[in-house]
């Protein structure tokens, strides 16, 4: 016979705040609910493993159901039973049998077991079947937490949009190989605050670092029944609760969380968070219930409107948050000024954000949560990033989303993969790309840093194997190669995967240093995915989601050659960050200023003259230039600008091409900082006006214009960053001395070098 429940003292309560707050005194729970006829409160012991008490929350006030219980604590654990009709054809599906997570917790304890106690209905039936066991002990629980956390001396770093470079990571993959981080630690949040691991980033000269999702996610079925796992985290279920297998202690993972977080602003690094509120882990209709289908199914979710059995699918993962009820908006919105407000979270990357401005209609830039979020005085004041597609109706919306918000621009990866691999007539699409695609962006008073530029990110190939394989090799996925997309853009050089012909190798190499320099040295926002700048390599996997293991881990076991394009890395970042010709707000148009006799860009031929119309059409054409002219305005005020001139020269023939440097008012020098065919050369030496260049085949070469009246203030800050590089090379991964570190090298060695 189980023991009998305890009886606590219960009073009304608050509906203002959803959650479990603590007070000091006792903890107020609140939990929205439009269509529950009940709910208890259920208590466990710390482990979560045995059902202490049961408690009927007594006040329905709003829409929320509330209750006090004096003398509760941080670390209660606790869950919630949901009363109401079972009733799928209505889009109702209570079932007080199901454990539910709170929406709102901020820490859970335990995992999901796959069990069919999980599931709503009886497995193997119609989802329409009633099943009665209780889920309880196969169910992660939510926690009562102390919030409080001294942070000290630290500062948000409010890195400008113009400075800043996003550096794409995954909390786990990028330290669970490193060798200076001691073993129990590697994964974790704490791993990635390690001082050798935030050195290594902030002497990168990336700025931001974007995290894929760190919310408490699920583990699908499916995958761990075939001994894979959801890597990537794409799967949520607690909106307000960071993931506890990244934390080294999982009972205090916030408090890690925050501390990651400290150390990352401390060393001048903000930290955006990759967040996932389309779906939830819950699924279709055969899906289990966890959350949100316990409590209010028909609130929570995007239901077919002629059979609300069953879900709109805009997302590809069985459900569809429903984004149109004023609820999930401020669920959604509740959490990401949690984030910002109490984890000190400085920006936001939106999976398939089309969804968050999805009406019954389709996208709706207008849509409340997204003018929400621009007029609240904390999210307006922080980096909001659109993935801005979904696979609904209507679902690409690249550009379309409001001012005050940037967005992923898959235009520039593709436009970028296919020039360098020598697609014919990608020539004028090139210089759109480059120029912040502003056919896309330009409206609304929005700016050049918009456009989110990338080449590489965790979803496809890395830069390396863009360069080494021409199919996806995905057989380790289990799916017999069906997962993951066949159009890759992508050129293996001559050989499939890795080779030891030189030549390939050579090729590779500069085609690495190519499109990176292109990423980096174009108007926009860049992002870098994080391993690239060191050739990491997925063995040909462009969909490693599944994949917790040295495919998907950042190897830094490597040599001499990596070493090298790291610092090639480093040194264009000190170009972009030098001068701000590279990084400007303002869209380039191209267009000639009359008052101010000058025009901002202009697109120039091998000849060194400006491109007419039947060029921009010639397919064959692949070697043009770019030359940004300092002396244009350089915002809203008509002014010339005193920044540096500057020449960028792309070659996507496989030939030598003689380009002759241009002839520009202020200076008759021009003086080459870049040469992607010999990316360490420290000579910058010097040529005149109207000299030719042999911009050798496949290659990138950056020139700056040397002022006759006075020294570059620009030419300076990067002649100075190149000095420093010298005096302080990029420190790479050395181990700890002691056991640990014997284990950690002896796990390295047995992985393959990228």
């Amino acid at each position: 016979m189980p023991p009998a429940l305890i009886k606590s003292r219960v009073s009304e309560g608050s509906y203002h705040q959803l959650g479990a707050t603590w007070d000091g005194l006792g903890v107020n729970f609140a939990l929205f609910s439009a269509n529950a006829t009940k709910v208890e409160l259920c208590l466990f012991d710390d482990a979560g493993g045995r059902e202490l008490e049961r408690i009927e929350l007594p006040e329905y006030t709003n829409e929320v159901w509330h209750g006090y219980v004096p003398d509760t604590r941080p670390g209660t654990t606790y869950g919630y039973r949901v009363h109401g009709p079972y009733e799928p054809d209505a889009g109702h599906r209570f079932n007080p049998n199901k454990l539910c997570l709170d929406p709102y917790a901020k820490a859970h304890v335990g995992a999901l077991q796959w069990d069919p106690a999980v599931f709503g209905y009886i497995m193997g039936q119609e989802d329409t079947t009633f099943d009665e066991r209780d889920s309880a002990r196969f169910m992660p629980k939510s926690r009562v937490i102390d919030p409080a956390f001294t942070w000290g001396r630290e500062r948000a770093p409010s890195v400008p949009w113009d400075r800043t470079i996003i550096y794409e990571t995954h909390v786990r993959g990028y330290t669970k190989l490193h060798p200076a981080v001691p073993e129990h630690l590697r994964g974790t949040f704490a791993g990635l605050g390690r001082k050798e691991v935030v050195d290594y980033i902030k002497t990168l000269g990336v700025t931001s670092v974007e995290l894929l999702p760190i919310h408490a996610f699920v583990n699908d079925s499916h995958l761990l029944d075939k001994g894979l796992t959801n890597y990537w985290g794409y799967n949520t279920i607690g909106f307000f609760a960071p993931d506890p297998r990244y934390s080294a202690v999982p009972d205090f993972v916030f408090a890690e969380f925050k501390e990651m977080v400290a150390r990352l602003h401390d060393a001048g690094l903000e930290v955006i968070l990759d967040v996932v509120y389309n779906h939830t882990a819950e699924g279709n209709e055969n899906g289990p219930t966890l959350s949100f289908r316990g409590i209010d199914n028909h609130s929570y979710y995007r239901l077919m409107p002629d059979n609300q059995r069953y879900y709109i699918n805009d997302t590809g993962t069985g459900n569809t948050l429903n984004m149109s009820h004023a609820r999930c908006v401020q669920m959604v919105t509740d959490s990401l000024r949690y984030w910002a407000s109490e984890m000190h979270i400085d920006g936001f990357r939106f999976d398939l954000g089309t969804i968050l401005a999805r009406e019954s209609d389709g996208f709706n830039e207008a849509h409340g949560f997204l003018q929400s979020c621009l007029q609240d005085p904390v999210l307006s004041n922080i980096k909001l990033i659109a993935e801005p597609w979904d696979i609904g109706p209507g679902g690409y919306q690249v550009g379309r989303f409001p001012p005050g918000w940037a967005e992923w621009n898959d235009k520039f990866r593709d436009t970028v993969r296919a020039y360098w691999k020598g697609d014919p007539g990608k020539q004028a699409e090139m210089a759109t790309r480059m120029s912040a695609s502003a056919e896309s962006f330009a409206q609304r008073g929005r700016k050049a840093w918009a456009s989110v530029n990338f080449i590489t990110a965790h979803d496809g190939f890395t830069l390396n194997d863009l360069v080494s394989y021409n199919d996806k090799h995905n057989e380790a996925n289990g799916e017999d190669g069906r997962d993951g997309s066949s159009d890759n853009n992508s050129w293996n050089c001559g050989a499939e995967g890795p080779t030891d012909d030189p030549e390939i190798s050579a090729l590779r190499e500069r085609q690495r240093r190519n499109m990176l320099a292109t990423l980096l040295l174009s108007q926009g926002t860049p992002m870098v995915l994080a391993g690239d700048e060191f050739g990491r390599t997925q063995v040909g996997n462009n969909n490693a989601y599944c994949q917790d293991d040295e495919i998907s881990w950042v190897n830094w076991n490597f040599g001499e050659k990596e070493v090298e394009l790291a610092e090639f890395v480093r040194k264009v970042i000190v170009l972009r960050q030098s001068f701000p010709i590279l990084r400007r707000t303002r869209f380039l148009t191209g267009e000639y200023n009359a008052d101010l006799d000058v025009r901002d860009v202009r697109w120039l031929s091998p000849a060194g003259t400006d491109i007419e119309e039947a060029h921009w059409a010639d397919a064959n054409a692949r070697c043009f230039g770019m030359l940004l002219d300092g002396r244009a305005q350089a915002s809203g005020i008509k002014r010339p600008a005193m920044d540096a001139t500057a020449l960028l020269v792309l070659n996507a023939h496989h030939e030598v091409v003689n380009f002759a440097l241009p002839e520009i008012v202020g200076g008759q020098i021009w003086r080459c900082l870049l040469d992607t065919n010999i990316p360490d050369d420290v000579t910058r030496e010097t040529f005149q006006t109207g000299e030719t260049y042999e911009i050798t085949g496949r290659s990138l070469v950056l020139f700056v214009l040397e002022p006759e009246s006075k020294r570059s203030v620009a030419l300076r800050r990067a002649i100075e960053g190149f000095r420093q590089m010298a005096e302080r090379p990029i420190p790479m991964a050395a181990p700890e001395s002691g056991p640990e570190t014997e284990r950690a090298m002896a796990e390295a060695s047995d992985v393959t070098p990228p």
